[in-house]
């Protein structure tokens, strides 16, 4: 029986992997230098391959990437939301990955709880990405780290704060501080903190994670500052959550006390004046736009991964 590479979480590619996916990412992005964006790569390695990329939650960034990266390797790609399929009227999780995996090759979803991906990865017969859910969102990670090796930094022992709500994107980047070696401080407010198991297994593999509850001493010395948005739509109690958050906002003068030419990541949607302001997002030290761009690059090559073809 052949082994399906589903990935679900950083895990499933373990570090070795998961640096396999980073030097692809950035081999196939120096490749591809000044040429038009719908030009197929050279090796078209995924030419025949058909990706469905299933949406019960919004998306801009995942959406237009994974469609994008399908097209640059020669595939294609079908876009599914539950507004327009049989998942919207009830269809099991289980019998939509059946059914899927009978037309397509490989299957993204981006969806709320973690364990419907779970049984959606169990169900399948075909590769299943994570394009997001409430636990996690490795494929941004994957990206955020690309971009930041493109800057300069050494990954292994750097130092990154995170500021704001303990959250999938952080959860993500918690678990690659287990794979990579490096450390994390969380400034967050009571009751907002990441999952604590997530926190304990990277730890168990050598990454410093610390908890801090004032956004100065998270950011002291930081190579990296990471933000998200605050307010998820339609999310309870919001008022009172972004009273709770805004002591973390990121600003000019919280990035003052990071490390000298320390960098600014923020995943997008931003909501400019709530978890970061003007001058840092638009400012000489943010690269989100160089991270949104990376998506792309990152995601061809845990595609290809998930495919064998790497790793």
């Amino acid at each position: 029986m052949v082994t399906v590479r589903h990935f679900r979480d950083l895990a499933d590619a373990g570090s070795a992997g998961l640096r396999a996916i980073l030097d692809e990412a950035h081999r196939r992005k120096a490749a591809r230098a000044g040429w038009p964006k719908g030009r197929v790569d050279a090796d078209a390695p995924l030419a025949g391959h058909v990706l469905a990329t299933v949406f019960e939650k919004s998306s801009t960034r995942t959406r237009v990437s994974f469609d994008m990266a399908m097209r640059q390797l020669g595939g294609s790609a079908l876009v599914l939301d539950s507004g327009s399929t049989q998942l919207g009227r009830g269809e099991t999780i289980a019998d939509t990955a059946r059914v899927l995996s009978r037309f397509v090759d490989g299957i993204t979803l981006r969806t709320d709880d973690h364990a419907k991906l779970i049984e959606f990865a169990a169900e399948a017969s075909v590769p299943v990405v994570n394009a997001l859910t409430d636990r996690s969102h490795p494929c941004q990670i994957v990206a955020d780290l690309q971009t930041l090796e493109e800057h300069g930094l050494t990954l292994p022992g750097s130092r990154w704060a995170w500021l704001g709500d303990g959250n999938n994107v952080l959860h993500s980047i918690v678990e690659a501080a287990g794979l990579l070696g490096f450390h994390v401080s969380v400034g967050v407010p009571e009751g907002y903190d990441p999952d604590r198991g997530i926190c304990d297994d990277a730890r168990a593999r050598g990454a410093g994670i610390t908890i801090h509850r004032d956004a100065a001493s998270a950011v002291a010395g930081a190579d990296v500052i990471v933000t998200d948005s605050w307010i998820s739509m339609g999310q309870a109690h919001a008022d009172e959550k972004l009273a709770a958050m805004m002591p973390f906002q990121v600003t000019d003068a919280l990035m003052e006390k990071a490390a000298r030419n320390a960098h600014f990541l923020h995943c997008l949607p931003a909501h400019r004046g709530e978890e970061v302001t003007a001058s840092v997002i638009d400012g000489p030290r943010s690269l989100v736009f160089d991270e949104a761009e990376n998506r792309l690059h990152a995601q061809k090559a845990v595609l290809l991964w998930c495919f064998g073809m790497i790793g």
